[in-house]
């Protein structure tokens, strides 16, 4: 039932031309794949909740949208201010930025450390103080903001009933906001597991043997899946939001905690060899608590200009791909003309930076002059200094996005790609061709930093 439901959105998404996310929704459960520590060691991820209905007027304080708003996520979250949760806007909690317009094409850890700080300055600071001297401060307040730096995450959408928001709206705010996480019994996914089940009671519970009674991100993701199987009024949708392309290390699979354990080759083959009957038991948990979910199985794409729309096929990466490498052949010609370096040493010592309409840059700065390099869709063909440099960090992009099956992509998403890819070579032709002065001293500037 849930893949034909599946199929079935999917195809009044193409024939409609892309209905909006936040049409007819309420709640969308986030499941964010693990990265850093929680990657490496015990792989569950984290989850939030995106009210689209619900707003705030300070991450402490919820009230009802007004027309236009997009809603804010809430989530559960340790050592954060001393708060138990905090609401952002969707936005913000994604890209660290405040509208879709100032979305990077490209990021890296300082450009990503850079907009979190810029936007904790303009909007938290009143709960996420300075550190000495007007520094950076440490601490995990960093998860606020520019999560799909960090991680892929999978959404699972939901219609809820209206009436219930204001009712959830009044609990949040008349109740005490003071830390309460605790790993084993009041986690991220217990807070979340609270919220759906405060618009449909009982539809969440943890897995006994999966997660051996522990709640976990997956778990509450697989139960509303199942759930949906049997409430059709959920209208349940999933879709992905992709992690940004660039060089912030990739997040990894999400998982529950036998799951982990099971799939951990660093755990199981030690086990195997001094105690088989152990990891017996870990296979026999896995395969009963069906284990093998996928959370992106027949999800759409989240998409800046269109919301939602479907992955890329095999076909269409293939072709996509034989269409990038003939660009890339060119602009390798052209490149090695100029005698420019490559793009990942170039973009190893960018620094980031804001334009005069809050979008962000990169400022090369090893020539006689800086170079600012536009990294947005709206100033990457008017702010750029360089289209040599700014269609290298678009191929960087390009590539990345096309190299792997398993990286969902939309078809929009790369379309828009290769076209500014190729606007950005035939505004590098046309500068070439001209015999201006200004244009001259130009090329040569460019050259200079390479």
């Amino acid at each position: 039932m849930y893949m034909s439901r599946s199929r079935f959105f999917a195809f009044v998404l193409l024939c409609c031309g892309f209905v909006s996310v936040r049409a007819h929704a309420g709640a969308t459960l986030l499941l964010e794949e693990p990265y850093s520590v929680d990657g490496t060691f015990a792989g569950t991820g984290h989850t939030a909740v995106y009210l689209d209905r619900v707003c705030a007027d300070t991450p402490l304080v919820l009230r009802r949208c007004t027309p236009g708003e997009m809603g804010v996520v809430i989530s559960r979250y340790h050592g954060v201010a001393g708060y138990d949760w905090l609401a952002m806007p969707l936005i913000p909690y994604l890209y660290a930025v405040d509208s879709p317009g100032k979305v990077p094409l490209y990021a890296d850890p300082k450009l990503e450390a850079f907009l979190r700080d810029r936007y904790r300055r303009q909007y938290l600071e009143a709960i996420i103080t300075d550190g000495k001297n007007g520094e950076t401060p440490d601490g995990p307040w960093y998860q606020l903001v520019g999560a799909a730096y960090d991680r892929t995450l999978y959404a699972f959408q939901i219609e809820t009933p209206a009436d219930k928001d204001d009712e959830l709206i009044q609990i949040f705010n008349a109740r005490r906001n003071v830390g309460l996480y605790k790993l084993l019994s009041a986690n991220c996914a217990d807070f979340v597991k609270g919220i759906i089940n405060f618009y449909y009671p009982s539809a969440l519970h943890r897995a006994v043997l999966a997660d051996l009674g522990v709640t976990t991100p997956k778990q509450i993701a697989k139960c509303l899946v199942h759930y949906s199987k049997h409430h059709p009024e959920l209208q349940l949708t999933s879709y992905i939001i992709p992690q940004v392309p660039g060089t912030v290390k990739r997040s990894r699979p999400v998982r529950g905690v036998v799951e982990s354990a099971f799939k951990a080759k660093k755990y199981m083959v030690p086990l195997l060899v001094w105690h088989p009957a152990i990891v017996a038991g870990f296979a026999a948990a896995y395969f009963t608590g069906r284990g093998g979910f996928d959370p992106a199985h027949n999800a759409l794409v989240f998409n800046l200009d269109h919301d939602l729309q479907m992955p890329l096929s095999a076909e269409e990466r293939r072709e996509y791909q034989k269409r990038l490498e003939k660009l890339s052949r060119g602009i390798a010609e052209d490149d090695e003309a100029l005698g420019l370096t490559k793009w990942s040493r170039v973009q190893a010592t960018a620094v980031p930076e804001i334009d005069e309409n809050g979008h962000p840059l990169f400022v090369l700065r090893e020539g006689e002059d800086p170079i600012e390099i536009g990294l947005s869709r709206t100033n990457i063909l008017t702010q750029s200094g360089s289209s040599e440099v700014a269609r290298q960090m678009m191929l960087a992009r390009l590539r990345e996005e096309l190299h792997r099956g398993e990286i969902r992509i939309s078809k929009s998403d790369v379309s828009a790609d290769l076209q500014l890819l190729q606007e950005l070579s035939a505004a590098d032709r046309e500068r070439s061709a001209t015999p201006a002065q200004g244009g001259d001293a130009g090329m040569e500037s460019a050259s200079q930093i390479w």
